[in-house]
């Protein structure tokens, strides 16, 4: 079969609509982290178990990737995720993430500063969870939800 423009199109949108994050409406998420940091791959477990496809790139310049990218340092963590076109910076639950991806409002991203504990990836069976704020940033900031742990309150 010659290749066409119609052949190349419908090629690409074969293997965008194979990936699982695009049958489920999910775009992929790229993810900046530190190579020694583990509550980043805690966290990068939580987002793929909750049906992302997620592209992890490691960099011991994370503070340039967060500059370059325009996070607020007074929101800053342990990693910065881009995915559909919003920043995820932190232990954000993947339930906010969808919630953000479905209403589309007009911001940057989200972003859980510091790292709470028992937020996604900073489980520690048996102590007590941290309560924590999910940040809606960029223009101006919000709180978009409030955790206790795994639990929305």
């Amino acid at each position: 079969m010659p290749v066409t423009r119609r052949n190349a199109l419908a090629a690409i949108g074969s293997v965008v609509l194979a990936s699982p994050s695009w049958a489920q409406g999910r775009p992929p998420m790229l993810v900046h982290k530190d190579p020694n940091c583990g509550c980043c791959a805690g966290w990068v477990k939580h987002v793929r178990a909750a049906g992302f496809t997620v592209d992890v790139r490691e960099t011991a310049t994370l503070d340039a990737v967060k500059a370059r990218l325009g996070i607020p340092e007074p929101l800053a963590s342990c990693h910065t995720a881009e995915i559909g076109g919003y920043l995820v910076e932190g232990h954000v639950p993947a339930a906010e993430i969808l919630r953000l991806l479905a209403e589309r409002p007009r911001a940057l991203g989200l972003a859980v500063p510091d790292m709470p504990l028992g937020s996604p990836g900073m489980e520690a069976p048996g102590a007590k969870p941290d309560a924590y704020q999910v940040i809606l940033f960029g223009p101006g900031q919000h709180v978009y939800a409030r955790y206790r742990g795994a639990e929305r309150i």
